[in-house]
């Protein structure tokens, strides 16, 4: 392929919006243009590497034994109503009418189409276990798309589904998933931490993320300084507090004190002239069973994720301004656990066991109340484990190691569904003994697109791209310093047409530009090794060649260049 003959509009700077390496280098490196906040065109040279990643996943995914197959985007409301995720789902899907005022959904996930396509044809325990797979483009209606890449409302996944009679088939299934990931990262040239997870609006429970580590991930995960605990900030576990025993000369009953305008944390701190983790701070939701009330301490962040979970409830809610003056009294920012309506359920995380004489709100405007003890003046319905975990927590698994942070792009996620889908959708087969029973499911996904995002955010430089061989846009490109001689011109050819002939995915850059343009175009696109003809072709009958990853440099003679070039490769 020669450059002249190619598409790569590369640029000086990247657009002011770009704010996260991959982003800027991407739209410098002529990979891709943006056309709205959140959709992507993918040049030339992106879908080059699309594909490559696109192909290393199937290759894998072919490997482990599931089949690819390819669903619609459209999906009718009637069937998202069915399995109970039209009104909960989130991100919130893109939806639409068409003429005749049917309700469809863009597909931000298949379980439900896969799970009603299955259920028609499968019908014995013969026919499984089975895996299927799609590559499919994804619709999400985010509301803060940002990062290139990395956070989009259309993207490019591998979703798959496995089916099986029962927990030790699903078991085994989700193992091979499991390890074609950790192949397919690997082949791309990706370094990842694998961790637990919140299955979310998904579903589902043993979830397991795969995380490509990068200091502008938009997720954080922790690991342990002394096991191998590792999970997302959604789900890490925080320890509870030993127990503690409740000091005497408790205050006799809360005192209620002034507060003026005092509805947040600081401002209350600093008008009682007290820190932060005297306080404890209570947030109001509703969920389809009702109103809980949870409690945490007020230097601490509540983790909606985990309350969640807890509750059983995947449609909990912050519950409305309206809401909470309707349950409390007063307005938002004071409410608190003493006298709260009795339809309010209150929940506490553990780190309240061990406060005494706390500060809450009043359930009043403008006011607090002081001296405040669980079981005397208010009672709980349970401790759960509520806050956000942080740096320096001592660790849930193994308790002598403490947590510490790492940010990090989420790329993968495996899921085991069990029955959610196939008992909603009529996912029945029947068994050896001739009973019906729903099939057991699994669910695993890669952001195909995302990958490309987290691939240069921890492969380059302050020069451009370093892409790894498996998924560069070309292995090697050969510049050609000088077009307008014709000697060079002609061992310029002959190397590209050697390397070709030897399988080697090769660009010639015979543009009529300066050797400094060409030089800063190599590296910011980031080839994996460069062959330069030029000045010094010409008179010592010698092409220098260059690796991208670590500068790695060789001098060698025309007739051996393509075979060195070969074997320079091999170490890539």
């Amino acid at each position: 392929m020669r450059l002249s003959e190619f598409y790569i509009p590369t640029l000086r700077e990247a657009p002011g919006e770009a704010q996260i390496p991959s982003d800027k280098l991407l739209r410098r490196g002529g990979f891709i243009r943006p056309l709205a906040a959140g959709v992507f065109s993918y040049l030339p040279l992106g879908y080059i590497v699309l594909d490559r990643v696109e192909q290393i996943v199937r290759e894998e995914m072919n490997a482990a034994g599931a089949l690819e197959l390819f669903m619609p985007v459209m999906q009718p409301r009637e069937l998202w109503e069915r399995s109970g995720r039209w009104d909960t789902f989130e991100p919130q899907p893109i939806r639409f009418k068409d003429r005749s005022g049917r309700e469809f959904c863009m597909g931000p996930t298949h379980e439900e189409v896969i799970t009603s396509l299955i259920a028609e044809d499968v019908t014995s325990y013969k026919q499984l276990p089975m895996t299927v797979y799609q590559i499919q483009t994804k619709f999400r209606d985010e509301l803060r798309a940002r990062g290139g890449l990395i956070r989009v409302k259309e993207f490019l996944m591998k979703d798959a589904y496995s089916f099986d009679m029962d927990r030790d088939g699903l078991d085994q299934s989700y193992e091979k998933m499991y390890d074609a990931y950790v192949r397919i990262f690997e082949r791309c040239g990706l370094s990842t931490e694998i961790v637990r997870a919140d299955a979310g609006s998904m579903g589902g429970f043993d979830t397991r993320e795969f995380m490509a580590t990068s200091e502008n991930g938009e997720d954080t995960i922790y690991k342990c300084d002394s096991c191998d605990y590792a999970s997302n900030a959604e789900c890490a576990a925080c320890r509870a507090p030993e127990p503690a025993e409740q000091p005497a000369g408790l205050a006799t009953a809360p005192e209620i004190v002034s507060t003026p305008g005092a509805k947040s944390i600081e401002a209350v701190t600093q008008l009682l002239g007290m820190n932060a983790d005297r306080l404890v701070k209570t947030l109001l939701y509703s969920t389809a069973d009702g109103f809980v009330a949870a409690l945490v301490r007020g230097d601490r962040d509540l983790n909606e994720a985990k309350l969640a979970t807890s509750l059983q409830a995947p449609d909990l809610q912050m519950a409305t301004d309206a809401q909470v003056e309707e349950l409390t009294g007063a307005e938002v920012g004071y409410a608190g656990p003493v006298g709260i309506d009795d339809r309010v359920r209150i929940v506490a995380d553990h780190e309240i066991a061990a406060m005494h004489d706390f500060v809450v709100g009043a359930n009043r405007t403008d006011a607090h109340l002081m001296g405040v003890n669980v079981g005397k003046d208010f009672q709980l319905d349970d401790y759960l484990d509520l806050r956000n975990a942080e740096d320096g927590d001592a660790c849930p698994q193994c308790a002598q190691g403490k947590l510490y942070g790492l940010r990090a792009i989420e790329i993968g996620h495996i899921f085991k569904l069990g029955t959610r889908y196939t008992e909603a959708l009529d996912g029945l087969v029947q068994d050896e003994s001739g009973q019906q029973r729903p099939m057991v499911m699994g669910c695993y996904g890669i952001g195909v697109s995302r990958m490309i995002a987290a691939i240069v955010e921890q492969s380059h430089d302050e020069r451009g791209i370093i892409w790894p061989r498996s998924v560069a846009p070309f292995e090697v490109v050969v510049l050609l310093l000088d077009p307008h001689e014709d000697e060079l011109c002609r061992i310029a050819d002959g190397l590209h047409d050697q390397l070709q002939e030897m399988g080697v995915r090769v660009l010639l850059d015979d543009r009529p530009e300066r050797a400094g343009v060409k030089f800063h175009d190599a590296e910011l696109v980031g080839y994996p090794l460069r062959a330069v003809i030029g000045k010094r072709t010409k008179e010592t009958g010698q092409i220098e060649l260059q690796r991208r990853r670590d500068g790695v440099d060789d001098t060698v003679n025309v007739d051996t260049a393509a075979d060195t070039v070969v074997e320079m490769l091999q170490d890539l």
